[in-house]
């Protein structure tokens, strides 16, 4: 279990370069419109370039997953990683710059793939949710080091904006390291080259007392899976729908917006910008400590519990700012406490959930794929909130754009409610099936594909 630790740890340090890429760009898109003096478009393009970048990543992801493994494009992601960090930071002119932003945003969208795939593949069932968990808990870890950076390094000098941006290259130049000492996915050697062997003998580091019974199952799905095996068909409708919503609702709550614009929306209610800036390492410091919470609950409690939880409470704060906005009450720090409660509730739920829940859904034979495809939804999704906040909260004001977000949480509630299976300690050898309910487990079934015991 040591060993599975170790390589999920830095299979998810690709999480903290994603979550540093994703929330360095608030302490810098100020400077960076004052610089080039940007037009109100050019500004929304020039935050959300990377976001352009991560839907292409995230859609073609699976690609170079399955077709090199997943360990050298974590390898490759890695070396994206370092250039983009190095390039935006000695960028001489608008264009370069939203070049190297853009490949960033490659890196994160394939990271958001690959990552949290290849930890599902190598860790048990009892402790999965936990192991893929910490890919969003090093996301939000790279998100406070990026929110407390900027805060420190917002005074240094007129270049500060430089630094933000190129301090990431230290934690990517590490990760490019350590990935050389992990290994491949079992299951990716066993349905993509045929290596039992080799698949064999890293099950065994993985679990000496499973080893053989795993391999089994593995054998017995990928003796199942018909040659060339594509994701939309209609045997994969469940999952795809549920990948497609649950990333869907991830984004339309808001978050990436207020990560994004998290200064300027502390601005809106009448902070000065020194305070802005604390008030959004402080949102942060609030995602890491749920975000550790969740990931310490979620095998124990379930993914579905969590999301129930974690929606209530989005609606009630986004409910709470909403308000506060329509009435200009900026008092008493009514906003900046309500999106840290927000923050607080997504952390728990949303964010330890998504990308663990979409690993689990998919089979072996199109999880790369399914992954995608959750990823790109997720990533386009957040692509357009970002583009279009800026516009969106100057034309409709504060008010009518925080009420957009909690009706859409409303809808997710409807959701986990009605459709998302549990998938706590469930196999990879077993598939989720439409919301079944008995009097003996209030959780939506899944499945099994055969009397495998895989993880």
């Amino acid at each position: 279990m040591k060993k599975v630790l170790t390589w999920s740890v830095i299979a998810a340090f690709g999480g903290f370069l994603f979550g540093l890429d994703t929330a360095v760009i608030s302490g810098a898109e100020q400077s960076v419109q004052r610089l080039w003096d940007l037009s109100a478009f050019e500004h929304g393009f020039t935050v959300s370039i990377a976001l352009i970048g991560t839907v292409i990543g995230a859609m073609f992801g699976g690609y170079p997953s399955d077709r090199i493994g997943r360990r050298k494009t974590l390898f490759w992601i890695a070396v994206l990683f370092l250039i983009s960090s190095l390039g935006s930071a000695l960028a001489i002119d608008w264009s370069t710059f939203l070049i190297f932003r853009f490949i960033g945003g490659i890196a994160v969208g394939c990271s958001s793939v690959t990552a949290p795939m290849y930890i599902s593949e190598i860790s048990p069932a009892s402790h999965r949710g936990r192991l893929v968990a910490m890919f969003q808990f090093n996301v939000v870890l790279g998100i406070l080091i990026a929110f407390v950076s900027n805060y420190l390094l917002q005074d240094v000098n007129a270049n500060a904006w430089r630094w933000m941006l190129g301090i990431q290259a230290f934690p990517s130049a590490a990760f490019l390291v350590a990935v050389l000492f992990i290994p491949e996915s079992p299951r990716w050697l066993i349905f993509k080259k045929g290596a039992i062997e080799e698949a064999k003998n890293i099950l065994q580091q993985i679990n000496p007392a499973q080893a053989t019974a795993e391999l089994q199952a593995i054998q017995q799905s990928a003796g199942r899976t018909a040659t060339g095996e594509r994701l939309f068909s209609r045997k994969y409708a469940f999952p795809i729908a549920l990948a497609f919503l649950i990333a869907f609702f991830n984004q339309v709550s808001g978050i990436n917006a207020i990560i994004y614009y998290a200064p300027r929306i502390f601005e809106m209610t009448g902070m000065g910008a020194s305070a802005a800036f604390l008030s959004s390492a402080g949102t942060g410091l609030v995602n890491f400590v749920f975000t550790l919470v969740a990931i310490n609950v979620i095998d124990r409690f379930g993914r579905r519990r969590l999301m129930l939880i974690g929606s209530v409470g989005l609606i009630i704060t986004l409910a709470i700012v909403a308000r506060a906005f329509y009435l200009s009450d900026f008092g008493g720090f009514i906003v900046p406490l309500s999106l840290f409660l927000y923050i607080a509730f997504f952390a728990f739920s949303q964010g330890a959930v998504i990308w663990v829940f979409i690993s689990e859904i998919f089979p072996n034979e199109v999880r790369a794929q399914g992954q995608a495809l959750g990823s790109f939804v997720h990533w386009f999704m957040a692509a357009v909130i970002a583009f279009s906040f800026p516009y969106i909260a100057g034309t409709l004001g504060g008010g009518n754009t925080f009420l957009f977000f909690a009706v859409m949480m409303v809808l997710q509630l409807v959701f986990v409610i009605r459709l998302m299976p549990e998938t706590r300690g469930k196999t990879l050898e077993q598939e989720v099936v439409p919301n079944e309910r008995s009097a003996h487990d209030e959780t939506p079934q899944l499945a099994q594909k055969g009397s495998g015991t895989g993880n």
